[in-house]
C-alpha cells in the first residue's frame, strides 16, 4: 500500500459522513493506492454506524482506495485511536487527520511530496508559518492564546524547534510511524508531542510545512478540562521514556 489515511472519531455522527465523502472522491480521482482507516474511539451516540454506512459507499468510487473500520469501544483518548490506527496500517507513508477536515484533505500532497521527494521521515502541518496567513477560518482568542501558551510550555518543558506541535495533520514514513507510536505512552491530547519528542531523539529528520486550516467550532475538545489534562501529560513525557 502507498498511502494509509488514518482518522480519529469520537461524537462525530453529525460530520464524519460528509468527511469521508469528501475524502473518498478526493482520491478516486488520484492514480495511487490508499487505505482509509477510521477509527472509532468508542463513541456515544450513533458514529459507528455512520461511519459503516459511509465507508460501504465509498468502496463502490475507485479499485484503489480501500477503507476499513476499527471500532475501539471503549474511549482511550486521541492518542490512543491515532496509535491504533497508525500500527495497523500498511501505507508506505501514513498520514492522520482530523474528523472534521480542519485542513483539507488536498494538503495531503505536501506531506507526500516532502517525504517522497526531499527524504523527511516526518511532516507535520504548521498553522504558525507564513505569518498564519493560510489559517482561514480562526478559533476563538481565547483558545488560540492557549494554544500559544501550550506551544511555549512545550519549548521549556519538552523539546525547542518546533512552532507548532498541536495542528492534527501529521504524516510518516510507515516504517518511522511502526517505531514511534509503538513506543507511545500518552493517549490523549499530548500524544502529538511525545511522539516528536521520541522522534528528535531518535534523530529523525521532521519537517514543518504550513497548510491551509479552518476552525470548526463544533470541536469536541473542551477549553479548561482538555487543557489542564494536556498540561500534566506534557509534564509527565520526559519521565516517561527517562531510560
Amino acid at each position: 500500500m502507498y498511502l494509509s489515511l488514518i482518522i480519529p472519531a469520537y461524537k462525530e455522527e453529525s460530520r464524519i459522513g460528509k468527511t469521508l465523502e469528501t475524502i473518498f472522491a478526493y482520491f478516486a480521482a488520484k492514480d495511487y493506492n490508499v487505505e482509509i482507516l477510521v477509527v472509532d474511539d468508542g463513541s456515544p451516540d450513533n458514529s459507528a454506524q455512520v461511519i459503516r454506512d459511509a465507508l460501504s459507499a465509498g468502496r463502490t468510487l475507485s479499485p484503489h482506495v480501500q477503507a476499513r473500520f476499527i471500532e475501539l469501544g471503549t474511549n482511550v483518548g486521541k492518542g490512543g485511536a491515532v496509535r491504533a490506527g497508525m500500527l495497523e496500517a500498511t501505507g508506505k507513508i501514513r498520514i492522520f487527520t482530523d474528523a472534521d477536515l480542519s485542513t483539507p484533505i488536498h494538503e495531503v500532497e505536501k506531506i507526500i511530496s516532502a517525504i517522497e521527494n526531499e527524504g523527511f521521515d516526518i511532516v507535520i502541518g504548521s498553522r504558525a508559518l507564513e505569518g498564519r496567513k493560510l489559517v482561514k477560518v480562526h478559533q476563538p482568542w481565547y483558545r488560540e492564546s492557549m494554544g500559544r501558551f501550550f506551544n511555549l510550555l512545550v519549548q521549556v518543558f519538552v523539546f525547542r524547534g518546533i512552532k507548532d506541535t498541536q495542528c492534527g495533520f501529521k504524516g510518516f514514513r510507515g516504517d518511522v510511524a511502526e517505531k514511534l507510536f509503538s513506543e507511545q505512552k500518552v493517549m490523549g491530547f499530548s500524544f502529538d508531542v511525545e511522539i516528536l519528542y521520541l522522534a528528535k531523539r531518535s534523530g529523525y529528520k521532521i519537517k514543518e510545512v504550513a497548510v491551509e486550516w479552518y476552525n470548526d467550532e463544533r470541536t469536541t475538545v473542551g477549553a479548561l478540562s482538555d487543557s489542564a489534562r494536556m498540561f500534566f501529560e506534557l509534564l509527565r513525557i520526559r519521565n516517561l521514556h527517562r531510560t
